[in-house]
């Protein structure tokens, strides 16, 4: 269990397992992915698993945050032919580098958003808690991408110890170093700043798991040391939601699946 930022001061039920799968992944560079040729990085970035934490269950008064996520099939990779819209009209072609037969085991936890105080009446962790359990353990309350659209994932519910458990193609290796890699998008909203800023970092795969720095990391004065980068992107500011009026409280969610629904 994880502590919470800013309401309760007790433990709370706040993390989830989950069993990522797919054919196809694409895990690209952000700058890349306005056009022409796409290349897939060799691993999930912190990013594309929030935003499956987030299909799964999400509501914007708390913030999702990847803690670990497990390889458990080799990295392949296999080269298409595509025939993307360009922006004037009609088509081109392009070849996208993709992750093929991917699957992951990913430990994921929520915390309250402390910089949304006019939700504090709906941080209720166990109810939270018990939707993120139960839309997970139906396949996600939205639908599931890995990294694109065109790249169908699938997740099931799974446990703490299937994840200490499962084996790993990279599991007899200490360390597996890889280059420079996005990790995410640091939104005003979940900052405080009216700012969108992108973080880089250069992840290494320990025994077939990989461990992420939180995005509060690349904001730390020591983040430098750590080699995590935080870029500037553009100004933003984040969109307000308010209890009764654009957002249902968690509560009225309680009846929301009955059995054999999603």
């Amino acid at each position: 269990r994880h502590q919470a930022t800013g309401g309760n001061t007790a433990v709370m039920k706040n993390d989830i397992y989950f069993k990522l799968r797919g054919r196809f992944a694409l895990f690209t560079d952000p700058i890349t992915k306005i056009g022409g040729e796409k290349s897939t990085y060799q691993l999930p970035t912190y990013e594309a698993l929030k935003g499956v934490a987030k299909s799964i269950y999400w509501k914007p008064t708390f913030i999702w945050h990847i803690h670990r996520v497990k390889i458990c099939k080799p990295i392949s990779m296999e080269t298409k032919g595509i025939k993307p819209l360009e922006w004037g009209g009609g088509n081109t072609l392009a070849y996208y580098t993709y992750l093929r037969d991917v699957e992951y085991l990913v430990h994921a936890y929520f915390e309250w958003n402390p910089h949304r105080p006019a939700l504090e009446k709906d941080r209720i962790d166990g109810k939270h808690y018990a939707q993120a359990v139960r839309h997970c353990e139906r396949g996600g309350r939205q639908d599931i991408f890995l990294g694109a659209r065109e790249c169908q994932g699938y997740v099931e519910a799974s446990t703490a110890q299937e994840f200490e458990q499962a084996d790993s193609p990279y599991a007899a290796m200490d360390e597996l170093q890889f280059g420079l890699q996005f990790h995410s998008f640091d939104y005003p909203d979940e900052s405080g700043e009216d700012k969108l800023h992108s973080h880089f970092w250069t992840p290494s795969l320990e025994n077939g798991v990989i461990t992420f720095p939180r995005p509060d990391a690349f904001r730390a004065t020591n983040a430098a040391e750590k080699q995590l980068i935080r870029r500037f992107v553009r100004p933003m500011q984040a969109k307000t939601f308010g209890l009764g009026d654009n957002l249902a409280p968690v509560a009225a969610l309680d009846n929301e699946l009955t059995e054999g629904e999603c």
